[in-house]
């Protein structure tokens, strides 16, 4: 059963079913790839190296000591407050096994996987849905008496980064807040980010290594939170989660240097991202939402799902909206890329638009 917590009709069975659906679902052989937001660019020798050095050590259980150390350096906090996951997707399973809320509350549109891992454990769930066309999160939206309450910020698929102090406002004794912070790493400076809050009750930030540093099949991510719930979640996860050269990875992406790294890529990002807002705030019927601050950007168009079938058939994926609660089939999430291939996609959104 879904608890509604909006004026907005009950979510059909057959959306439901879409919480399971994500960007590499678009992907095809010959497609230019605007559906994942991952970034694409050759790896860093200082990460190809310690990952090519695992596979030398694969014999021994896999020791996460290191690379959690190097986390919690990363954000200010000691070990025990870091938990190293398959991947993020892995930490929203886990806190749907560990927890047993009362009253759990997405926040939506957002990544729909953290609803989904918590409904698969058995769990039903309330939605409070952010309205076009700002997605502006209010923190009275959210219930009282919510004790685990889930966002993403900033937000797939809105690329919207809402201010620290209105998600630092959801946090209460008695709650357990979970932000997704996912793509926190593309945003310069990292300015809203909560990863190196202690001083908030139950927070729990999860964070990704897989965007930057496009380490998706690899899956290595992270939660922070303090050390007992830290433990809770520890004792249903699996035995060895992270493998060695995922271990291996996460160690160099923590690291000093790799930190000043991805906030270079972050700027370079932002003029990219900068430049395909003004190319589709040029074309007629597209509407960019808000303002988008990550990896991807948010557009409505008419008929969303026909201009997304036919931009496959000249060579683009993109990212449908309509499996987002909140959304419909007009929206779709494209990835931002080089200004090459930018300005060869809008010329081809403009003709399929026309």
């Amino acid at each position: 059963m879904l608890t509604m917590l909006t004026s907005r009709p009950p979510v059909p069975a057959s959306a439901d079913a879409d919480l399971r659906f994500h960007g590499d679902s678009e992907l095809a052989a010959g497609l230019v790839d605007l559906a994942v937001n991952v970034r694409t660019d050759p790896m860093p020798d200082w990460l190809s190296q310690p990952l090519r050095e695992a596979l030398t050590d694969l014999a021994r259980y896999p020791d996460p000591g290191p690379a959690r150390a190097a986390v919690a350096a990363r954000h200010g906090r000691p070990p025990a407050e870091v938990l190293l996951t398959a991947g993020a997707a892995q930490a929203f399973s886990l806190l749907a096994h560990a927890l047993r809320p009362a009253r759990a509350v997405v926040v939506h549109p957002q990544f729909t996987e953290p609803e989904a891992a918590l409904r698969a454990a058995g769990h039903p769930v309330g939605r409070v849905i952010l309205q076009a066309p700002d997605f502006t999160l209010t923190p009275d939206r959210v219930p009282d008496d919510a004790d685990l309450v889930v966002l993403g910020n900033p937000t797939n698929p809105t690329s919207v980064l809402h201010p620290a102090s209105a998600i630092a406002a959801l946090a209460r004794p008695g709650r357990v807040l979970v932000v997704d912070e996912a793509f926190a790493d593309t945003v310069p400076g990292e300015p809203e980010s909560l990863s190196s809050r202690r001083d908030l009750p139950g927070l729990v930030v999860i964070r990704s290594f897989t965007k930057t540093w496009g380490l998706a099949g690899l899956r290595v991510g992270y939660l922070l939170a303090d050390a007992a719930l830290v433990d809770r979640l520890a004792a249903v996860a699996p035995l060895w989660p992270v493998s060695t050269p995922a271990l291996a990875a996460a160690q160099a992406c923590a690291s000093p240097a790799a930190v000043a790294a991805e906030q270079a890529i972050a700027r370079r990002l932002a003029d990219d991202r900068a430049h395909l807002v003004r190319r589709l705030a040029a074309l007629p019927g597209v509407r960019v939402t808000g303002e988008p601050t990550s990896s991807f950007v948010l557009i409505e168009v008419p008929d969303g799902l026909a201009v997304r079938d036919r931009l496959r058939e000249r060579g683009y994926a993109v990212r449908r909206g309509d499996t987002f609660p909140g959304l419909g089939p007009d929206w779709l999430r494209l990835a931002v890329r080089d200004t090459a291939t930018t300005d060869a996609f809008v010329a081809v959104l403009a003709g399929v638009l026309s």
